[in-house]
């Protein structure tokens, strides 16, 4: 059997490699084999009990608890740390029968009928009260278990916006503490629109008949606070029976409709994501298309690292990835496993954004359930592969790269700023169509916002998240700290927020305005005045009228030969607006680009305005790939500058760490080995930093090359640092 030192046990590497592993999903025993094996490929954490109620508690008050101890005792002789979940949201069948009132009440008025998961009433006391005495019991049996590092309670929280009788009164009670009499609601609202005036509270209608921009709104913050409340109640639980040094997380599911990531992770110590994402020739640069309808998977690899980059701005802090794709993932009609080195690939990507932990999901295929189909380390014939080959290999890397990945903080060259609010409110009232028909798109918010960060990305920019709620107090502090900020589609947002905004461009920050932002106030109701309304002064511009684009429209640079001369603005040919056009009139704003259309040519696409000692940059239509990033061009020079004639397959990101030295982590994406220049001698840290010296370096198909500093520890970092963490978690 594989053993590991005492020491080495209780020591944390600086990032963890694990799966969720199920020995109650085996057809057959086989816990001292599995464990010998992730010893041997190298795993450093399992995360164990999250989806078994019924397991734990087989009948009402009965409990079945010892059956994890093997795996804890074997886990901690080879050295492997434990991530223990809490099974809250599975609920085993005696309880759903003898409470058929937990069953979630949709908006159709329909009960979720059991069969699932996540189909009972969190908020119902009933609930509540069976919930903590399961956590009570499995926590408090194993929590002073050498081999339990951290609990992740519940999984995946969020799923439905619940309608429950007790949910909606709930939300009454709400509005009577936030708005205090029904006049102000009325007023707040606009409720005087299609006689919707109520004359007291227990004539506020329920959500399922709902019409109303604010009422949808104002639902959609109270089902995102339910959530929040239930994950900090259930880690207030284990706080209580947790040792000294353990940690409590959730996995994110971050398209979940009823979470608020940056709400739910404070009460966490670390932001736990599912990172999914499309292989194969998805991850294929270079890629001109924009995609950005994959919902609970990425698909591209700026999706990769958009996902990389949202779970560590909800913390603004390294992240923990408790779920990934080891091989094909989804049902069983989608098979794509990876190809050779992409599952390597990915890792480094999300090492390199910030990742502590890379864990995937799961160890073995299973033989039974709805996920049978869901491809693990091992397949269904438990027998190790190519696939856990690969995973070995990223396991000896991180090992070897240990030191130099010890406190990393990925460097960032441009801050976009999100907001959930917009987001909901764009589901209610979307502002784009699906592409080439009438028919509203829901996902108006992420496409948006996709755009842009696809444009950052392909113009080799480095991307820091930051939410509305995690602005700075003030907006010195936030211009002197993120000196370009990207604000796609900020709809739904208050006055103070926006003359924060103001203040940060007048301070000198670069701003990037969108159309909608500033054009909604934070009930989603439309400013009566002129657009953008309170970002008026400060973009140089306003419109009385804008149009939905159901083709695209090329775009062309304001000067001749397709750049703007006083600004230095370049716009390749073909580039071209799609989904939306703001009629712009420059009111001391430069034009960027102009559309080329018999009626839209009289208005600019985008326009740029020095203000105070920044700038803002407002950019009236939803920008193509090729305009997008000729866009993040204009913000100034990013991490791909710094590097001579990079192949287009090549991608390159930086950080520092703990000890002060810059890191690089170069990728290939392509099939076609290619040869790429570092701006500076740099030693292969893969490789245990032998090659001293090197600039120039090669990279096979699908490759990823770690490189450090060979000058030692840099005087300054390119772009804007992460924050420290907590090197406990």
């Amino acid at each position: 059997m594989p053993t590991r030192s005492d020491a080495s046990a209780n020591t944390r590497p600086a990032v963890r490699l694990g799966a969720a592993y199920y020995r109650e999903y085996q057809p057959y025993e086989r816990l001292e084999a599995d464990l010998d094996l992730m010893a041997r490929t190298g795993l450093t954490l399992i995360r164990v009990g999250e989806s078994v109620w019924s397991t734990w508690e087989p009948e009402d008050g009965v409990f079945d608890l010892d059956w994890l101890r093997p795996v804890l005792d074997g886990a901690h002789e080879r050295g492997i740390a434990v991530l223990l979940g809490t099974p809250t949201y599975a609920v085993p069948p005696w309880l759903q029968r003898k409470h058929p009132e937990l069953a979630v009440r949709l908006r159709s008025g329909r009960r979720v009928p059991w069969g699932a998961r996540q189909e009972a009433d969190f908020t119902s006391p009933v609930f509540r009260r069976h919930a903590e005495r399961v956590v009570r019991r499995v926590v408090g049996r194993y929590a002073g278990h050498p081999a339990v590092a951290g609990y992740q309670v519940d999984n995946e929280p969020g799923l439905h916006l619940m309608h429950n009788p007790e949910v909606f009164a709930g939300f009454v009670a709400r509005l009577k503490e936030c708005y205090g009499s029904v006049d102000v609601l009325n007023e707040r609202w606009g409720l005087t629109y299609w006689s919707h005036r109520i004359g007291s509270w227990e004539e506020l209608w329920p959500p399922e008949g709902n019409t109303t921009p604010s009422y949808d709104l104002a639902w959609r913050r109270y089902q995102a606070d339910l959530t929040t409340e239930f994950i900090a109640w259930q880690a207030g639980l284990v706080r209580e029976l947790a040792r000294p040094g353990q940690y409590v997380t959730t996995c994110v599911a971050y398209t979940r409709p009823a979470v608020d990531d940056v709400s739910l992770n404070g009460a966490l110590d670390v932001a736990s994501a599912n990172v999914y994402y499309a292989t194969q020739d998805e991850l294929a640069l270079p890629d001109a298309g924009r995609r950005h309808d994959g919902g609970w998977f990425g698909q591209g690899v700026w999706q990769l690292y958009q996902a990389a980059d949202r779970a560590r701005g909800s913390r603004q802090a390294p992240f923990h990835v408790t779920e990934t794709g080891a091989t094909t993932i989804g049902g069983a009609h989608q098979n794509h496993p990876p190809y050779a080195g992409q599952l390597r690939q990915a890792a480094w990507a999300l090492v390199a954004r910030g990742a502590r932990e890379v864990a995937y999901w799961h160890w073995h295929t299973l033989h039974f359930g709805h996920e049978t189909y869901w491809g693990g380390l091992l397949g269904h014939s438990l027998r190790p592969g190519r696939i856990l080959a690969e995973a070995a290999r990223i396991a000896r890397e991180l090992a070897a790269a240990d030191g130099a990945l010890d406190g990393l903080v990925p460097d960032a060259d441009v801050t976009l700023l999100r907001s959930v609010e917009s987001d909901w409110a764009f589901q209610h009232q979307p502002p784009l169509a699906f592409t080439g028909t009438y028919e509203p798109d829901p996902r108006s918010y992420t496409r948006i916002t996709g755009a842009f960060y696809k444009g950052f990305f392909d113009a080799g920019r480095q991307v820091d998240v930051l939410s509305v709620p995690q602005l700075p107090g003030t907006a010195e502090e936030l211009a002197r700290e993120r000196p370009v900020l990207v604000a796609p589609a900020l709809y739904a947002t208050g006055d103070t927020t926006l003359a924060l905004l103001d203040g940060y461009a007048r301070a000198g920050g670069h701003l990037m305005l969108t159309f909608r932002s500033g054009y909604a106030d934070e009930e989603a109701r439309a400013r009566a005045e002129v657009a953008p309304g309170p970002l008026r002064a400060a973009a140089g511009v306003h419109y009385a009228e804008y149009s939905s684009l159901r083709e695209p429209v090329p775009v062309r640079a304001a000067g001749p030969g397709g750049t703007t001369r006083r600004t230095g603005f370049r716009l390749p040919p073909g580039a071209r607006a799609t989904a939306w056009a703001d009629g712009l009139v420059p009111a001391g704003a430069e034009p960027l680009a102009w559309y080329e259309h018999p009626h839209f040519g009289r208005w600019p696409a985008a326009t740029t305005h020095r203000y105070g000692a920044g700038r803002v940059t407002y950019v009236g239509t939803l920008p193509d790939s090729a305009f997008a990033a000729a866009l993040a061009e204009f913000t100034g020079p990013g991490v791909r500058q710094r590097w001579r004639d990079l192949p287009e397959s090549v991608t390159v990101t930086s950080a520092r760490n703990g000890a002060g030295e810059r890191l690089w982590f170069v990728h290939n994406w392509s099939w076609e080995p290619v040869r790429a220049v570092a701006p500076e001698a740099v030693t292969d840290v893969l490789a245990g930093d032998t090659a001293q010296g090197v600039e120039e370096i090669r990279l096979g198909a699908w490759d990823v090359r770690v490189l450090r500093s060979a000058g030692g520890p840099p005087a300054a970092s390119p772009g804007r640092p992460g924050t420290a963490f907590d090197t406990a978690v």
